[in-house]
């Protein structure tokens, strides 16, 4: 995982007591095709019944020697209408459109999305870490 620029301003901010910065009352995932970077300037899916979905996640565990987090519920996106693309990346963002990318992972495999195809990840499958 990498934090975006945004997402580490705002933990630093808001633990060394310069600004308050209130955690987001909800973070969407979004589906990319290439690394948006800490930048947030990768391409997002868009089109096609496409739209970013909640996402909630499990307590941090440490699993190998690394804090990590991931999806406790499974994650559905509507059925693709067009070709999305091969999703090879997902972001976490502080709203369904638009907002703040906080951070970035690849998916384990990328996958192509076609016309009438639909993205679906099992508890589990999006796994945000940090070292």
């Amino acid at each position: 995982m990498s934090a975006s620029n945004v997402l580490e301003r705002k933990v630093l901010n808001h633990f060394f007591g310069i600004k308050n910065e209130p955690p987001p009352t909800q973070v969407f995932v979004g589906l990319l095709t290439s690394d948006p970077t800490d930048e947030d300037i990768g391409l997002e899916v868009s089109g096609g019944n496409y739209e970013r979905q909640p996402i909630s996640f499990s307590p941090p565990e440490i699993i190998l020697g690394k804090t990590q987090i991931t999806n406790n519920a499974e994650v559905r996106f509507p059925v693709a209408t067009a070709n999305w693309g091969t999703v090879a990346y997902f972001g976490i963002y502080n709203a369904q459109s638009g907002g703040e990318l906080y951070a970035h992972t690849p998916v384990g495999i990328p996958k192509q999305i076609e016309n009438d195809d639909e993205a679906v990840y099992r508890p589990g499958m999006v796994i945000i870490k940090m070292d």
